[in-house]
């Protein structure tokens, strides 16, 4: 299975020079991406820029309950963490675990 990602430029690059090759720069439609990831039976895992899921936030709640691939993952973009965004993975991890993945050790 392949990775993917729907971001924008910058952080396509980055992840370019990570090794990911399948990568979607979301500008207009990022649900008509996903769907078209979604489609594909090469793909499970998608990397999804914290600012473009909070613009489809509704849609993306929607496609986890209907699908199981790909999973989606959200990840900060240059800019860092959206303050009080939190992500799916780490909500799972918390639930299922008790351990809170986003709190700072001081």
């Amino acid at each position: 299975m392949k990775l993917a990602a729907i971001c924008d430029r910058d952080t396509a690059v980055g992840l370019r020079l990570a090794g990911i090759n399948e990568l979607f720069v979301a500008e207009n439609n990022p649900v008509k991406t996903l769907d078209e990831i979604s489609e594909r039976n090469d793909i499970g895992v998608v990397l999804i820029t914290e600012k473009i899921s909070q613009s489809i936030s509704k849609y993306l709640k929607d496609f986890r309950l209907l699908h199981v691939t790909p999973i989606i993952v959200e990840i900060p973009d240059k800019k860092g963490r959206l303050e009080d965004h939190v992500d799916f993975v780490s909500h799972l991890i918390k639930k299922a675990v008790g351990i809170d993945m986003d709190k700072k050790e001081r």
